[in-house]
Parts: structure tokens; C-alpha cells; sequence
């Protein structure tokens, strides 16, 4: 299938790990142009040799920047441009927020979560999309976690980042389509990531066992047996920028294995 992604620009935040980078090496493989935004120098080098060496003379724009600074954002945002041109596509999968059991939760906490989640999506979207606007086309896919949906005593404050992030998500799709503009968001459950850790760690605090059983438990729940590889949440990301999705837009996917079987 042909997802007409050549040559087009497409800007990932967090694309330096885990479904970011997933996210990176699938719009390389469709000839893109790929820019990657994430706070750390190294892991961008990095993720940018393995690129490189999966994708010879791919073209690929590095920057590092700290997104819960909007200046940071908009710098970003214009360095990507200078270098690779207009953005297409914008693919935020940036930001974690840290999973904390309930009876650890503080007020802080939850101003953390927002920070670390919400605004780092928030401080991209806003001048990218204008941007598109102004053009009238462009696509935003935002990586938000199934935690938006269903509430977890071990994920609230990064769940309620995430329902906010969802519904902005929406509101944006309604708000730009007369733009040309389509918005979409996939909620990924439990993915094989580094960040799994933590919240394996969090949940084994609360339930007095180690973070293996827990991560057995929860992979028992899941109908189909199995966490999500990131490539696999990535082609979903894929699809959502492409052509073949023109009539779809203001979605919130679960992509969760059926663990929470829920009509939306």
C-alpha cells in the first residue's frame, strides 16, 4: 500500500526512543523526510546512527529541546523548518509522566504530569499547526497513553494529562478541518518501552510483589496474550498521516489489545 509519504516532512517529538523512534524508522522506510525533537543530545545521536544505518542517506534533522519550555518549542520548530522545510506531519510522543501510587499523590504531582505530558504536546501543537493552517493542509497524530481513558490508581495525575490531551485532540480536529487540517490521536496500553518499567515498579509498591509478577499479571489480562511491539503502535501512527486516512480525523484509537474492551 502506498501511504503517499514521500518527500513529505514529518516532525516527531520524543523521536529518539521507544514509539517515537518506531514512529521515525517507519516514515523513513516511506521516503520521508524526518526530524527528530527530544531533551537528550546523546539518545538523539544515537537513534540517528540507527537510522542512518537502517535507511542510508535518509534525511534526518536533529534537535534537542526541552518542550515544556514553548520558547524551546518554537525554536525547535523553526530549526526543523530551515532544514527540512514545512512541516506535514506532526507526530508528538514526547513527555512521560512519572507513575506514582495514590497514597504517594501530591498537588505537585499532578502540576508535574501536566508539565511533563500535557504542555510538551501543547507547546508544539500550537505554532506547528498555525503554520498548517496558514498553508491549509498538515496532519497531527499525538501519541497519548490509554490512561486517558481508563483510570489507573498507579497513572492519575499522567492519566488526567492524557484525557486533557485526548480531548484537545478532538476539539483541534473540529476547530482546523476547515483548514484542511486533520487531527488524531492513538492511545497505546502496555508497550515494550523503557518507560514500562516505572510503572511496573509503581503498581509492585501498591500490590507487595515484584515488578516481574506484575508485569505477568498484566500480560495475563491482555485478550490477545501479548504487550504491543512499538512498531506495531507506529504503523497505526503511519496510516493516521497518510492519505489513506483523509476522511478520518478527531479519533482517540485504543490500542490496547482489547484489554479494556470500550466503546467509544
Amino acid at each position: 500500500m502506498n501511504l503517499h509519504l514521500s518527500d513529505k516532512h514529518i516532525l516527531i517529538t520524543g523521536g529518539s526512543k521507544g514509539i517515537g523512534l518506531a514512529c521515525a524508522q517507519g516514515f523513513l522506510d516511506e521516503g520521508a523526510r524526518v526530524t527528530l525533537v527530544s531533551r537528550d543530545t546523546a539518545n538523539l545521536a544515537r537513534a540517528q546512527q540507527q537510522l542512518l544505518a537502517a535507511c542510508p542517506g535518509a534525511r534526518i534533522h536533529t534537535v534537542a529541546a526541552d518542550l515544556r519550555d514553548a520558547d524551546a518549542a518554537l525554536a525547535a520548530l523553526d530549526s526543523s523548518e530551515a532544514a527540512l522545510g514545512p512541516v506535514d506531519v506532526l507526530v508528538n510522543s514526547a513527555g512521560a509522566a512519572k507513575r506514582t501510587p495514590a497514597p504517594e499523590l501530591t498537588p505537585a504531582a499532578f502540576a508535574d504530569a501536566m508539565q511533563a505530558k500535557y504542555f510538551t504536546y501543547i507547546h508544539m501543537i500550537t505554532p506547528t499547526i498555525h503554520r498548517m493552517a496558514e498553508r491549509g493542509q498538515g496532519t497531527v497524530v499525538n501519541v497519548v497513553g490509554n490512561g486517558g481513558k481508563v483510570a489507573s490508581p498507579i497513572h492519575l495525575p499522567g492519566g488526567a494529562a492524557n484525557a486533557a490531551l485526548m480531548l484537545v485532540s478532538a476539539g483541534l480536529a473540529a476547530a482546523y478541518g476547515p483548514q484542511g487540517i486533520r487531527v488524531n490521536a492513538v492511545n497505546p496500553g502496555l508497550t515494550l518501552t523503557d518507560r514500562l518499567h516505572e510503572g511496573f515498579a509503581a503498581d509492585a509498591r501498591v500490590k507487595g510483589l515484584s515488578p516481574d509478577e506484575v508485569m505477568a499479571q498484566s500480560v495475563a489480562k491482555i485478550p490477545l496474550g501479548r504487550m504491543a511491539e512499538p512498531e506495531e503502535i507506529a504503523n497505526a501512527v503511519l496510516f493516521l498521516a497518510s492519505s489513506k486516512a483523509s476522511y478520518i480525523t478527531g479519533i482517540c484509537m485504543s490500542m490496547d489489545g482489547a484489554l479494556n474492551p470500550i466503546v467509544f
